[in-house]
C-alpha cells in the first residue's frame, strides 16, 4: 500500500511539473506583438559607423576618372532607362557596381534585423537598407575604397520599416 501511495505521489508530481512547464506563448502573443512593434529604447540597436568607415578620403565626382566613358553604350542606356543625364548615369553605374563593399560592412552588424535593401537610381543615388523596427534610423556617407570606385561617396540610409524587397523568381520578367 505504501509503495502504491508513493508511486501515485510521484506520478502526480510529474504531472504537475508537466502542466506548469507548458508553453504559454498563446497567452503571451499580445504581449510579444506589442513589444516587437514598439521596442524599448534599451532594445534599439544602433549602427556603429566607425566599424563601417573605409578610411578613404572623398574625391570630387566631377573630376573623377570613371571606368565608363561618358558616351559609352552602358552609360547612354542607363541614362535613358532611368531618365537621368549621362554624367549621373556614369556616376551611378560606377557606384552601384561597388556598393556591395559598403553593404557587406553594414550587414555584419545587422544580422537578423536586416530585411532588404535598394539602390536609388536618381540624381542623388543612395543605398537604403530596410531593417526591423529594433534598429535606430540613421544615415552615413560611405567613401568607397575599392579601386573601381575609390573615393566616390555612397550615402547609406538605415530605415527601420521592415520593408521586404520585391524579388522576382528566376526567369520572371517585370512588366
Amino acid at each position: 500500500m505504501v509503495k502504491r501511495l508513493i508511486s501515485m505521489m510521484i506520478m502526480a508530481s510529474i504531472g504537475l511539473a508537466a502542466l506548469t512547464s507548458c508553453d504559454n506563448s498563446a497567452n503571451n502573443a499580445d504581449a510579444n506583438t506589442s513589444a516587437t512593434q514598439t521596442p524599448d529604447a534599451a532594445d534599439v540597436h544602433t549602427i556603429d559607423w566607425s566599424l563601417v568607415a573605409s578610411g578613404e578620403k572623398a574625391v570630387d565626382p566631377a573630376n573623377y576618372e570613371y571606368p565608363f566613358a561618358l558616351d559609352s553604350q552602358n552609360v547612354r542606356d542607363y541614362a535613358e532607362y532611368f531618365g537621368v543625364d549621362n554624367a549621373t548615369a556614369q556616376h551611378n553605374l560606377t557606384v552601384s557596381m561597388a556598393s556591395n563593399e559598403a553593404l557587406s560592412k553594414v550587414l555584419d552588424q545587422l544580422s537578423e534585423t536586416y530585411t532588404s535593401h535598394e539602390l536609388t537610381d536618381d540624381k542623388e543615388m543612395k543605398l537604403i537598407i530596410h531593417t526591423t523596427p529594433d534598429v535606430a534610423a540613421s544615415s552615413y556617407d560611405y567613401v568607397l575604397s575599392d579601386d573601381f570606385a575609390k573615393g566616390l561617396v555612397l550615402p547609406i540610409v538605415i530605415q527601420p520599416d521592415s520593408k521586404k524587397g520585391e524579388v522576382k523568381a528566376h526567369g520572371e520578367v517585370a512588366e
